[in-house]
C-alpha cells in the first residue's frame, strides 16, 4: 500500500509539472536532458559537469564569473588583496537570504560570514571526502585551523601561505557555494536530495534518474536593471540515456537547450565547416566559442619505468616527429566538422587570455621534417624503433586511427590499444601506459591550470603530472609565475613555459575544443563561456 501511494505522489508531482500552466507558456519552463545523471544535489560533491550546472542554479559563492571568465562580485559586494597576495578580504551583502525552509525559525536566514567558514571548512573535512579539498591546500593554517575568519558578519578574511594569483578564480567553482550548517544539522548526508542554498532556483522535486524540477526564488538578490532575476519560473531536467533520443525530443520542441553534439546525429545537425544546417535555422540557433578544454596525446617521460625503457618515445626526435607527422587542419576538417581549433601553437588552449599565437609555436604538419628528424636520430624510414602503442577509448579511435595512417606515411608504425575509459585512467594514474590519449578540461580560468601538468613536484598519483616530465627551468619559471600578481608579467611566464612544453614534446597536442550549444529560438539570454558553464538566471522564454 505505501509503495502505492508513493508511485501516486510521484506521478502527481510528475504531471504538476506538466500542468496546461507550462504548456501553454504562462509558466516559463527551461527544459534540459542530462544523460549522464545527476549524483548528488550537494555542491561539496559538484565535480562533474551535471553536478556542477544544477548546483550553480541553487546556490551562491563570493564571487562568481562573467561570460569573458573575469572574476565578478556575487555574495560578497567588494574584496581587497593585500600587497603580499596572502590575504583576501571580503565583505559580504547584507541582503542575501537562504532559501525559504521549515529547519529556519522564521523560515528564511540572511546569510552572514560565519556561513562561508563553515562551508568552506566542510568541504576540507577528510570525514566529508569532498573532491574540491584541494581548492584550499593554499590556505594558512593557525593552531592546526584552516584561516577562514570571520571578523564579523560582513567581513570574511582568507589568508594563503603564499601568494597564488588564480585563487579568485578557484573560489568561483561550485565547491566554494555557501550553505547553513542548520541544514547539515538536520538532513545529515541526506543534503545531498534536500539542497537549501541562495541561488536563483531552488528544489521542488528531484525522483532520481526521471526528473528534477527547480523552482524561482522569489527572494533572490540579484537585479537586471530594476527587475529581479530570474525570469524563468522552473527549470525542468529529464535524465534520458539515449543521445539519438534527446536529439529527436530536442528537434520536436520538447527541450530547450542541448549541450554538445553526438557523432550519430553531428551530420544532420552540422555543415562541413561546423555551422548549423540552413534546413534548421528557424527552428533553432547555435551558439559556439571556444572550450577551455586541451585534447592532446602524451608521452611518459620518466626513464626510471620499466615500461619506458625499451619504448621509442623515450627520444625527443621521435616525439618531435609524431608532432610535426599529421595534419591537424585536415584531420579537424573531415572528422570534427572543423568543431575545434587545430592545435599549432601551446598546450595552453584558446579562450585563456594567456594563449598566444605569437610567443608560442608548436607544430604543423610537415612530414619531411618528421622524416629528416628520425633520419638524424638514427631511425630513417623508422627502422630500428619496432611498433609504438598509442593507448586510446573507443570514444577517440577515429582521430587515433587517422594519425596512425599519416604517421605510416613517414615509416612510424602504431598499434592502437582501445581500453575502457576507468581502466585507461587507472593506468594512466600508476604510470603502466607509454603513449597514451588524454584530454584537460580547466578547474579554473587561468593557465596556471593546465601548466601543473608539467611541475615536477606533480607527478602522479599525488598530482595531475601524469607524463612525469620535469624540466629544471620550466618549474623555475612556475614558482616565480606563483609569486606574480602581475598579469602581464605572469602571462608571459606561462607562454615561456608553454614553449618549454613544446620544445620537449612531452604532449602531442591535437585541438582546442569548442562549446556548442544548440537552443530553441524562443529562449533568450542563455548566453556561453570558456568553461561551458550553464547558467539560466538570466534566461528568458517567449
Amino acid at each position: 500500500m505505501q509503495r502505492f501511494c508513493f508511485t501516486i505522489l510521484c506521478l502527481f508531482l510528475f504531471a504538476s509539472c506538466n500542468h496546461p500552466d507550462y504548456k501553454n507558456n504562462t509558466k516559463k519552463v527551461f527544459r534540459y536532458n542530462e544523460s549522464a545523471g545527476i549524483t548528488s544535489l550537494d555542491p561539496a560533491f559538484s565535480k562533474d559537469q551535471s553536478n556542477i550546472w544544477v548546483c550553480n542554479q541553487l546556490f551562491n559563492g563570493l564571487v562568481q564569473l562573467d561570460e569573458q571568465l573575469k572574476v565578478q562580485p556575487c555574495i560578497a559586494s567588494h574584496w581587497s588583496i593585500s600587497a603580499d597576495g596572502k590575504t583576501y578580504t571580503f565583505t559580504i551583502r547584507k541582503d542575501v537570504y537562504f532559501h525559504k525552509s521549515t529547519i529556519f525559525k522564521d523560515s528564511t536566514r540572511k546569510v552572514v560570514a560565519n556561513d562561508f567558514v563553515y562551508s568552506f571548512n566542510r568541504i576540507v573535512d577528510e570525514k566529508i571526502a569532498s573532491p574540491g579539498a584541494w581548492i584550499f591546500n593554499y590556505v594558512k593554517k593557525e593552531n592546526g585551523k584552516y584561516a577562514f575568519i570571520a571578523r564579523n558578519d560582513s567581513i570574511l578574511e582568507i589568508k594563503l601561505n603564499q601568494s597564488f594569483p588564480p585563487f579568485l578564480g578557484l573560489l568561483s567553482m561550485q565547491y566554494c557555494s555557501v550553505i547553513p550548517h542548520e541544514a547539515i544539522d538536520f538532513y545529515g548526508k541526506d543534503f545531498r536530495k534536500n539542497p537549501i542554498g541562495t541561488g536563483a532556483f531552488q528544489l521542488k522535486l528531484w525522483k532520481e534518474g526521471v526528473k528534477l524540477v527547480l523552482l524561482k526564488n522569489t527572494n533572490y538578490f540579484e537585479f537586471e536593471d530594476t527587475t529581479r532575476l530570474p525570469y524563468l519560473d522552473a527549470i525542468a531536467i529529464t535524465f534520458i540515456i539515449d543521445k539519438q533520443s534527446v536529439f529527436l525530443e530536442f528537434i520536436k520542441g520538447n527541450i530547450d537547450f542541448m549541450s554538445g553534439i553526438d557523432a550519430s546525429y553531428k551530420d544532420e545537425l552540422l555543415t562541413v565547416n561546423g555551422k548549423l544546417n540552413p534546413k534548421y535555422k528557424n527552428k533553432f540557433q547555435l551558439i559556439s566559442q571556444p572550450y577551455l578544454n586541451t585534447e592532446y596525446l602524451a608521452f611518459l617521460m620518466d626513464t626510471s619505468h620499466t615500461e619506458l625503457n625499451n619504448n621509442p618515445v623515450k627520444y625527443k626526435a621521435v616525439r618531435q616527429a609524431i608532432n610535426y607527422g599529421f595534419d591537424r587542419v585536415k584531420m579537424m576538417r573531415y572528422l570534427r566538422n572543423n568543431i575545434g581549433t587545430p592545435a599549432l601553437y601551446g598546450f595552453i588552449p584558446k579562450g585563456l587570455p594567456s594563449f598566444d599565437t605569437v610567443k608560442v609555436k608548436g607544430y604543423d604538419y610537415q612530414p619531411d621534417k618528421s622524416r629528416k628528424l628520425l633520419a638524424d636520430a638514427g631511425f630513417a624510414n623508422g627502422e630500428g624503433l619496432g611498433d609504438i602503442t598509442l593507448s586510446t577509448t573507443a570514444s577517440y579511435l577515429d582521430l587515433c586511427k587517422y594519425i596512425q595512417n599519416q604517421l605510416t606515411e613517414i615509416g612510424l608504425k602504431i598499434k592502437i590499444d582501445v581500453n575502457p575509459p576507468a581502466t585507461l585512467r587507472e593506468m594512466i594514474a600508476k604510470s603502466k601506459i607509454p603513449f597514451f590519449r588524454g584530454s584537460w578540461i580547466a578547474d579554473y580560468p587561468d593557465a596556471e591550470n593546465y601548466l601543473s601538468l608539467f611541475y615536477s613536484p606533480n607527478f602522479c598519483p599525488i598530482g595531475p603530472n601524469y607524463t612525469h616530465f620535469s624540466n629544471k627551468n620550466f618549474d623555475l619559471i612556475y614558482n616565480k609565475a606563483q609569486n606574480e600578481v602581475n598579469d602581464s608579467i605572469r602571462y608571459n611566464y606561462y607562454n615561456q613555459m608553454d614553449q618549454i612544453i613544446m620544445n620537449e614534446a612531452p604532449v602531442v597536442v591535437l585541438y582546442y575544443d569548442q562549446v556548442l550549444r544548440f537552443v530553441q529560438n524562443n529562449i533568450q539570454g542563455l548566453g556561453s563561456n570558456p568553461m561551458n558553464l550553464l547558467t539560466l538566471k538570466k534566461v528568458k522564454k517567449q
